[in-house]
C-alpha cells in the first residue's frame, strides 16, 4: 500500500533512521484574519451613510440660513431656531434611544429613525411658514437621536473587536465627523446653484434606499436580559441635556449673564447630577455606572466632546474671516473646507493603523496635538487674507480632529461585552453632538465679543475681525491643549486595544 505525504502510518514501528512520521505532519497554525467581505462592506456603507446624512444636516443650512430667512419670512433674530430645533432633540435623546434600541432591537429603532428622518426632511423641504420648517427640523433631530448610536452600536456588535471593528470604526467616525464639514460645503453649493429646499430633498432618496438596504442586510441586535426602559434616568438625562444645549445656545444671541442662560445651565447641572443618582439604584439603568465610571469612557469621550466643539468653532471662525475679510460667497466659503474635509477622508482609514502601534490613548493625545498645531497656525492669517495658509491650517486641524475621533471612538467602545455597547454608543455619539453644538457658542461669544468692542472705537472692520478671530483661535488652543495634557496623564495605558470581555460579562 502507498502512503500519501500526508499520511501517518499506524500499523507499526517507523523502520530504523526514517524520519518520525509525525514530524512531518504540519504544525498547526493560526486561522487567518477574517477579512470584511462584501456582505459586511454593504453593511458598514449604509450604517456609516446613514450617519453622515444625520451629521451633514446638522450644518447643511447653516449658508442658507440668510435665504431661509427671505423665502419664508423668518425674523432675523428667530433664525438661528432652524438650528437650535435640530440640537436640541439631536443630543438630548441620544441616551434614551440609545437604551431603547439595546432593549427592544437596535435595528428596529435604526429603521424608525431613518423612516422619519426622510419623512421630515420632504415636510421641510416643502415647508412654507417658519413653524412647519421648525417642527421638521425637530423631527429631524429626533430622528438623528435614533440614527446615529444605533447605527455605531450595530458597527459594533457587527464587527468582532479588533482589527475589523477599528477599521469600521475609523470609516464610521470619518464619515461622521465629515458630515458637519460637507453640510457647510453642499449648504453653500446647492444654495447658490439650485434652491435651499434641496438641502432637504437631498435626504429622500437616500432614506428610502437605505431603509430597503437595511432591512435587506442588516442582523437585528439587542440585549439577552429582558430589562425595562429606565424612565427616571431617561427624565433626568434628556431633561438635562436639552437645559445645557438650550442654554448654551441661548447665550450665543442673549449673552450669557442672561438669567434664562444661567437657569437653564444650572438647571441642566441638577438633573445630570440626579441622573447619576438614579442611575446607581436602578435595577436596569440607562447607562451602567460600571460604563460611566470606566476610565476610557470617561476620559475618552471627554476629548470626544473637546474635538468635536473645537473643530466646530475653526469653521464659524473661518466662515467669519472669509465673509468680513476676504469679501468670499457661500459658495466660495464652502469650498475653501475642502482641505479639511479631504483631510478627514484620508485620515481616517489610517488612523486604525496608528492605533494599532500607538494605543488609542497615545493616537488620541497625538491627534489633539495636531489639531492644535493646524489651528495654531491660522493666528498667521491677516487683514490681506491668506488663501493658501487658511487651507493649510484647516487641514492639518482636519487631520489630526480625525485621528482624535477615531482614536477616542475605538477607546470609548473597546473591551466591553455588546450588551453594553449601546449605551457605550450613546455616550459617544452624545459626546460628539453635544460638542457639535457648545463649541461655537462659547468660541464665537469670545470673538464677537472682542469685535464688537473694538468696533465700538471705530477700529475698521477687518482688523476688528482679524483681532477677534485671533482671540477665538487662542481660545480654541487652550481647550485643546487641555484635551491633550488629561489624555496623555489620565488615558496612559497599554499600547494594544483592550481584549473584550468574556461572555457573560461586562468588563
Amino acid at each position: 500500500m502507498s502512503l500519501s505525504p500526508d499520511t501517518v502510518r499506524t500499523d507499526g514501528p517507523a523502520p530504523a533512521g526514517a524520519p518520525d512520521p509525525a514530524a512531518s505532519v504540519p504544525a498547526p497554525h493560526e486561522p487567518p484574519p477574517e477579512r470584511m467581505g462584501t456582505r459586511r462592506w454593504c453593511i458598514l456603507a449604509v450604517l456609516c451613510a446613514a450617519q453622515f446624512m444625520a451629521a451633514l444636516d446638522f450644518s447643511i443650512v447653516s449658508v442658507a440660513l440668510p435665504t431661509i430667512g427671505d423665502d419664508l419670512g423668518f425674523q432675523l433674530s428667530h433664525l438661528q431656531w432652524v438650528i437650535t430645533a435640530f440640537a436640541l432633540p439631536s443630543g438630548g435623546f441620544l441616551l434614551l434611544f440609545s437604551r431603547a434600541g439595546d432593549l427592544y432591537g437596535r435595528r428596529k429603532w435604526f429603521l424608525i429613525g431613518l423612516a422619519l428622518f426622510t419623512v421630515t426632511s420632504l415636510a421641510g423641504g416643502l415647508a412654507q411658514d417658519p413653524l412647519p420648517l421648525l417642527a421638521a427640523r425637530v423631527g429631524q433631530g429626533l430622528a438623528t437621536a435614533m440614527i446615529v448610536p444605533t447605527g455605531m452600536a450595530l458597527i459594533t456588535t457587527s464587527f468582532p473587536e479588533g482589527p475589523l471593528r477599528n477599521k469600521a470604526l475609523g470609516i464610521n467616525g470619518a464619515l461622521l465627523s465629515l458630515g458637519f464639514t460637507a453640510g457647510v460645503i453642499l449648504g453653500g453649493v446647492i444654495t447658490e446653484s439650485l434652491n435651499w429646499r434641496w438641502t432637504m430633498f437631498i435626504n429622500v432618496p437616500f432614506g428610502i434606499l437605505a431603509v430597503i438596504v437595511t432591512v435587506l442586510l442588516v442582523a437585528e441586535s439587542r440585549n439577552a436580559e429582558k430589562g425595562t426602559l429606565d424612565v427616571p434616568g431617561a427624565v433626568t438625562v434628556s431633561g438635562g441635556l436639552l437645559a445645557v444645549i438650550y442654554g448654551v445656545t441661548t447665550a450665543d444671541r442673549s449673552g450669557w449673564a442672561d438669567p434664562v442662560v444661567l437657569g437653564s445651565l444650572a438647571a441642566g447641572a441638577a438633573l445630570l447630577a440626579v441622573f447619576v443618582r438614579v442611575e446607581s439604584r436602578s435595577a436596569s439603568p440607562l447607562v451602567p455606572l460600571r460604563v460611566l465610571t470606566r476610565r476610557t469612557v470617561g476620559w475618552g469621550n471627554f476629548a470626544g466632546l473637546v474635538t468635536f466643539s473645537m473643530i466646530t468653532s475653526v469653521v464659524f471662525l473661518m466662515t467669519m474671516y472669509m465673509h468680513q475679510v476676504m469679501a468670499y460667497n457661500p459658495l466660495q466659503i464652502g469650498l475653501c473646507f475642502a482641505a479639511l474635509g479631504g483631510a478627514m477622508i484620508v485620515a481616517g482609514p489610517l488612523v486604525p493603523r496608528l492605533v494599532r502601534t500607538w494605543g488609542p490613548g497615545g493616537t488620541l493625545a497625538a491627534g489633539l496635538l495636531v489639531q492644535t498645531a493646524g489651528t495654531l497656525l491660522l493666528l498667521l492669517l491677516g487683514t490681506e487674507g491668506g488663501l493658501a495658509l487658511l487651507l493649510v491650517g484647516t487641514g492639518v486641524a482636519g487631520w489630526g480632529h480625525m485621528m482624535a475621533v477615531v482614536s477616542y471612538t475605538i477607546a470609548a467602545t473597546s473591551g466591553l461585552s455588546n450588551a453594553l455597547q449601546g449605551a457605550a454608543s450613546g455616550l459617544a455619539t452624545t459626546a460628539q453632538l453635544v460638542g457639535l453644538t457648545i463649541g461655537t457658542p462659547v468660541v464665537g461669544a469670545i470673538a464677537t465679543g472682542r469685535i464688537a468692542a473694538l468696533e465700538a472705537t471705530s477700529v475698521v472692520v477687518k482688523e476688528a475681525t482679524v483681532s477677534g478671530v485671533h482671540l477665538g483661535i487662542a481660545a480654541i488652543a487652550v481647550f485643546l491643549v487641555a484635551g491633550v495634557l488629561t489624555t496623555a496623564l489620565l488615558l496612559r495605558g497599554p499600547r494594544t486595544v483592550p481584549v473584550p470581555a468574556p461572555a457573560g460579562q461586562d468588563a
